[in-house]
């Protein structure tokens, strides 16, 4: 066993044209992925969209109706056995013993895998430091926090060293504070060259996390692409002006027009204006530069990015809601004595 997260040569995760439904209520629709190897995938979408089903196909839990994948270069379903013990799964909820120990729980998902008594030892000890729970891991679970919970169950998916990490939304139910530390942990494992595979609600999320992104709604990948390349499927950023006094804002208009674009939108009420940008970080310098050269006063300057809600009015012209499939399989979990963790 090495010490560090390998990744495999080629795509970590190949899936084409996966079907699955729950009765008459169709959970993936012909999904198509490809996540290269020691990067963060981001799957994106509001609850119903088919992402836990397609996490629970590729790591085994779940057997597609139609269509095919490979996940460390093995098939999903002829060598489901093998592949159980190449990938790790954290889910939406913690999977840990509540009656165990931080410690106990690790050592048990050690044996699970055949680790040796000592090495399963030594391992969950080196977990229980890089999660910051070393000075609880002598406690009950059922006295942790739901932080806390989930810092282990992800632990515990890392007991071997995984080729592919599988993060079914990790930080739901998390406070601002429990979801801020996931995302640092998760940025560790990344830049420890892991392959992860991130399903998320949360747009911010993805965009901090993921190095490339698909769009899942009603079990279809409605776009795909790095975050700033969603963005501008949209119209990208707009850079936003709120003038000090209201008889400036015809003159800051012509700058927006005459720097950034034509398309500007403007609101007399606020002395506000916007204009759609595709280098923002430019648009901004220029527009602080040239509103300051004409003398103009300027109570607010920023650029504002898409929303999720944003991304999915655009696109499917609706914003993101839970759609039946939630209800109907795309919301439960497997025990995870019954596959991969």
């Amino acid at each position: 066993m090495s010490d560090h997260i390998p990744t495999s040569r080629g795509p970590a995760i190949v899936a084409h044209g996966l079907r699955k439904s729950f009765g008459d209520v169709v959970a993936l629709d012909g999904v198509d992925l490809t996540v290269k190897a020691g990067t963060v995938f981001g799957l994106l979408g509001p609850n119903g969209a088919g992402k836990t089903t397609a996490v629970k196909i590729l790591t085994t839990l779940l057997r597609a109706d139609d269509g095919t994948a490979e996940v460390a270069g093995l098939d999903v379903v002829r060598r489901a056995d093998e592949l159980r013990s190449r990938i790790g799964l954290t889910g939406q909820y913690a999977a840990v013993d509540e009656y165990l120990t931080g410690r106990e729980n690790l050592e048990m998902f050690g044996r699970l895998y055949n680790l040796p008594t000592d090495v399963a030892r030594r391992r969950a000890d080196e977990l229980l430091a890089q999660f910051d729970l070393a000075d609880d891991a002598s406690r009950v679970v059922k006295t942790y926090s739901g932080g806390m919970r989930r810092r282990l169950d992800l632990a515990a998916s890392l007991i071997i060293f995984p080729e592919v990490l599988f993060l079914d939304e990790p930080t739901t139910g998390l406070d601002p504070r429990g979801r801020l530390r996931m995302w640092d942990i998760i940025e560790e494992l990344a830049a420890g060259g892991a392959t992860i595979l991130l399903t998320t609600q949360y747009m911010e999320e993805a965009d901090r996390l993921a190095d490339r992104i698909a769009v899942l709604d009603r079990g279809r990948v409605i776009a795909e692409g790095t975050t700033d390349e969603l963005k501008a499927q949209i119209g990208g950023e707009r850079l936003e002006v709120t003038v000090s006094d209201e008889g400036d804002l015809p003159r800051a208009v012509d700058v927006l027009r005459t720097h950034c674009g034509p398309e500007v939108q403007v609101d007399a009420e606020r002395r506000h204006a916007s204009v759609p940008v595709t280098a923002g970080a430019r648009a901004l310098a220029a527009a602080v530069r040239e509103l300051d050269g004409a003398g103009i006063h300027i109570d607010d300057l920023s650029l504002h990015r898409p929303t999720l809600d944003d991304v999915f009015l655009s696109l499917t012209g609706r914003v993101a809601a839970p759609t039946e499939e939630e209800a109907a399989g795309d919301g439960g979990r497997a025990p995870a004595t019954e596959g991969a963790r």
